[in-house]
């Protein structure tokens, strides 16, 4: 078992940056790929990064690259998600997850999930 709990999120103005950190325990956290998804109001849930357990490669939906910057820490048991250039419709609950199993960052190949965070990008 992993658990996980996200941090950082709050308010912010368009434009602005925001870290979100998620801390890991349980498990040996550098064996899990890890993502994070995002679910706006009347939404479904989406993928926004991921990263492999390895660290040596990353995967952005198209609305968040050259934005959002997924990074972990394996000595820390944390991931965190630089959010910069922030836009409203970045407004969303945001989750992070964690899988050992190989994936296509598909909210179902993900075991493990946190609670959420809400960041919310004012115009």
């Amino acid at each position: 078992q992993v658990q996980l709990v996200e941090s950082g999120g709050g308010l912010v103005q368009a434009g602005g940056s925001l870290r979100l950190s998620c801390a890991a325990s349980g498990r040996t956290f550098s064996n899990y790929n890890v993502g994070w998804f995002r679910q706006a109001p009347g939404k479904e849930r989406e993928f926004v990064t991921g990263m492999w357990w390895s660290g040596g490669s990353t995967y952005a939906s198209d609305s968040v690259k050259g934005r959002f910057t997924i990074s972990r820490d394996n000595a820390k048991n944390t991931v965190y998600l630089q959010m910069s250039s922030l836009k409203p419709e970045d407004t969303a609950v945001y989750y992070c997850a964690a899988t050992r199993r190989s994936t296509s960052w598909k909210l179902g190949d993900f075991d493990y999930w946190g609670q959420g965070t809400q960041v919310t990008v004012s115009s």
